[in-house]
């Protein structure tokens, strides 16, 4: 009958020195990875983010509406800014909307009305809807502007000739690395205003 002998002490230290060694392989194998992959990660992160952000602002702005208090939907606009009226949140009330880029944020603002007859007195809530945003550093424009015929419009004063806005947004999560940055663009009829 054979006997049952344990590992020896050379045979244990093999097979430890076996599995440190294929255990660190794999640790350093991870680490590089992500080293590696990490802007891409955070770009593909920022770009998914972008268009989230970017289908939520376009959906937003076909729905722009005269305000509770009557006022015309469109309150100002610029290449990086845009204020208008829009029901954002399905009550019965009309929300003033402000969507504009601060540093490399875009951001939405609302402001709810109060009282009756309403106004828009109340602090807006802001909130950051894309971030990495280069439009600024690159000089690109956010916002431009149609008229009823599709004409690109270049004064800004002439709010109640708008009826189509197109948007970009410039996404570069680092700017000194490559791949290069990405542009996301949409854009969007302003609903209640077509007919006008």
């Amino acid at each position: 009958m054979k006997k049952n002998r344990g590992l020896t002490m050379l045979e244990v230290i093999v097979w430890v020195s076996v599995f440190t060694f294929v255990l660190g392989a794999i640790v350093i194998s991870i680490i590089y990875f992500y080293r590696t992959n990490t802007y891409t990660l955070s770009q593909a992160t920022a770009v998914s983010s972008g268009q989230r952000g970017l289908d939520n602002m376009m959906r937003v702005i076909r729905e722009a509406a005269y305000a509770s208090d009557g006022a015309y939907p469109i309150i100002s606009m610029a290449e990086d800014q845009f204020s208008f009226y829009a029901d954002v949140d399905s009550e019965p009330s009309i929300e003033k909307i402000r969507y504009f880029l601060q540093g490399t944020s875009l951001i939405e603002g609302i402001v709810e009305p109060s009282g009756d007859p309403p106004v828009y007195a109340g602090s807006e809530t802001t909130s950051t809807i894309a971030e990495y945003i280069r439009n600024i550093a690159q000089a690109t424009s956010t916002f431009t502007y149609y008229d009823k015929n599709g004409a690109l419009m270049t004064d800004y004063s002439k709010i109640v000739d708008v009826r189509f806005v197109t948007v970009k947004l410039v996404i570069d999560v680092d700017t000194k690395n490559l791949p290069p940055e990405l542009t996301l663009r949409s854009s969007a009829g302003m609903r209640n205003l077509v007919g006008y």
